[in-house]
């Protein structure tokens, strides 16, 4: 699951002081936490934008909206079990709708984990630690470094999504859309509402990113760091059709994805996105440090 891109560049030494026992033939000076968390995030970014994978998933991104828009067009069915989805043929507002109903089951939590389940791992199937550690970066720089990285590529990820799937609909129409409550929602009220609730998905992808970090950390194999957000939302789909309680559907993280219907009822409210929003960030949280408490106390060796 690694490419050879994954270890270049190389974490650079630190530039050396000016004089005395940091100048030139002295021990380097190291760098403050900042700036080192800064250079590892900058060169992980680097080393992602030269992964195929990383490509595809962007350009999925960026044609994947207009190619179902395309594909709406030379069908007549709909698919009608999704909420909106009846509505495509007669709105474009309907289609990024759709688009997240079902993106936001499976195709968002898995897009995320192909990067975070790796960004740690792939040092481990390398053996690149050692040589990483000894660039003068400690383990907190590191972490912080490669877990903003993936952070970063979830982020961007879901706004370029978020543009095509907007510019998609638009092209597809301008009409009025039928909300959930059965109101017709103008064309300009339907653009902040599809906004408004592609960005209220942001929090629970951030969720899934901590995931696929610590199965990533944990288990030092990418396989597992990808599958493993893979079987839990499976398995949170699962749950889902089972006669839960309340609390129980609400501390699943797939739950946050459904809170934007909300926003489309007559009269809107917001309850579910606030509960969504906690969930997200107590998994968000836990994850995060967990991951962190394991690569601090691991040992650091050759690949596995």
């Amino acid at each position: 699951m690694t490419l050879a891109a994954d270890r270049w560049p190389a974490y650079p030494e630190p530039a050396p002081g000016p004089s005395g026992p940091g100048g030139p033939g002295g021990p380097a000076t190291r760098t403050g936490p900042r700036s080192g968390t800064r250079t590892v995030w900058r060169l992980e970014l680097a080393k992602l934008r030269g992964q195929g994978r990383v490509r595809a998933i962007a350009a999925a991104c960026l044609v994947g909206p207009f190619v179902i828009v395309a594909g709406l067009n030379v069908q007549s069915a709909t698919p009608g079990d999704t909420a909106f989805g009846q509505w495509v043929h007669t709105s474009g507002f309907a289609i990024p709708m759709v688009i997240l109903g079902f993106g936001g089951q499976w195709l968002l939590p898995v897009g995320t984990a192909v990067v975070a389940g790796d960004i740690f791992s792939a040092e481990d199937h390398f053996g690149t630690w050692k040589t990483i550690l000894t660039r003068s970066r400690s383990r907190r720089e590191l972490f912080a470094g490669k877990f903003l990285a993936a952070l970063t590529f979830a982020t961007a990820a879901m706004m370029l999504l978020i543009i095509t799937d907007l510019l998609a609909g638009l092209l597809a129409g301008t009409q009025p859309v039928a909300g959930l409550g059965g109101q017709l929602v103008p064309a300009g009220h339907a653009t902040e509402l599809v906004l408004v609730s592609w960005l209220s998905v942001i929090p629970p992808v951030l969720g899934f990113t901590a995931l696929a970090i610590f199965a990533s950390v944990a288990s030092r194999n990418s396989v597992i760091g990808i599958g493993v957000p893979v079987v839990l939302t499976l398995a949170f789909q699962v749950a889902t059709l089972i006669a839960l309680p309340a609390w129980g559907q609400q501390v699943l993280l797939s739950t946050p994805f459904t809170a934007w219907h909300g926003f489309w009822e007559q009269p809107a409210y917001v309850g579910p996105f606030l509960y969504g929003l906690l969930t997200s960030a107590v998994w968000f949280t836990l994850c995060s440090a967990a991951a962190w408490l394991v690569f601090r106390r691991r040992t650091i060796g050759g690949a596995s």
